[in-house]
């Protein structure tokens, strides 16, 4: 939970569309080649990135949202912004549960890469802290929803639509195991999203895995890791055999939001499906 003051970038966009990738839980290591469940997190995310380069000529903005190191170590963040760069140097960074907040700030290529808020468009990006240091479920607290109620404040009065991005999921998604990690304050947050019709989406990480539902008329999305994947609907830890894939999204000027999910189909990837865990 953060308690960094509010901080605004403005970014310029190539059509009235705002275009998005979402890269997450990259889970890269100290070194390159390093491996998560037998799975090389360089390689995985490289590939990712190819087939995006493919699919997405046009990017305005890429998010990093949690996990984006194994450990928390400065190479893997120094790794992270060479890759995301190739890209678009506009990205912007989360802090996930396996992340140094501390440390991503001291290599990032400008202090703005961790900003809270991003303006493109007619549209506010909030981007929320959800890490507990040293605990693996999430929580916001009283800052991070103070700074939420303020900012969603704002787009009101600037007709501004909001999509709001954190790492840890805000609602139980169905596998057990991964439930008790979830944003622990949810009811708070929600209580304060519900006072805002200018909400039209929220976006997370840490759960691996694809979802996209509606609450109140607000998309609850959430996507595959640039890496390993979790089984859906899981009691207990366990990997899936899907590949590595990112999300897209299309930010109308309406307040329409359209997304997808995409994958890496055409390369092998090796994954141990028979580990109890990672944490």
């Amino acid at each position: 939970m953060s308690q960094t003051p509010d901080s605004i970038e403005t970014v310029g966009t190539q059509g009235e569309t705002a275009q998005l990738v979402q890269l997450t839980d990259t889970h890269l290591c100290h070194s390159r080649g390093g491996t998560l469940l037998g799975m090389d997190t360089d390689h995985s995310l490289q590939s990712v990135i190819n087939l995006v380069q493919k699919e997405r000529p046009v990017i305005d903005l890429l998010l990093g949202t949690g996990d984006l190191s194994d450990g928390g170590a400065g190479p893997a963040y120094e790794r992270l912004q060479d890759y995301f760069d190739q890209l678009t140097h506009v990205h912007y960074w989360l802090p996930g549960n396996h992340d140094d907040r501390a440390v991503m700030a001291a290599v990032a290529a400008t202090p703005a890469r961790m900003c809270r808020e991003v303006r493109l468009a007619r549209w506010q990006v909030l981007l929320l802290d959800s890490q507990i240091i040293g605990h693996v479920e999430g929580q916001l607290g009283k800052a991070e929803l103070a700074l939420l109620e303020r900012s969603l404040t704002a787009a009101k009065e600037e007709g501004r639509h909001t999509l709001v991005c954190l790492h840890h999921q805000p609602v139980a998604i169905g596998c057990e195991w991964l439930d008790q990690q979830m944003v622990a304050d949810a009811d708070a947050f929600f209580n304060v999203l519900d006072r805002y019709p200018g909400v039209k989406a929220v976006l997370w990480g840490h759960v691996h895995q694809e979802i996209d539902r509606t609450r109140n008329g607000v998309r609850l999305l959430a996507s595959p890791s640039t890496c390993v994947q979790f089984a859906p609907g899981s009691e207990h830890f366990k990997a899936d055999d899907q590949p590595p894939g990112y999300r897209w999204l299309e930010l109308h000027h309406d307040g329409r939001v359209e997304t997808g999910i995409s994958r890496v189909w055409d390369t092998p990837f090796s994954v141990d499906l028979n580990t109890g865990g990672y944490l």
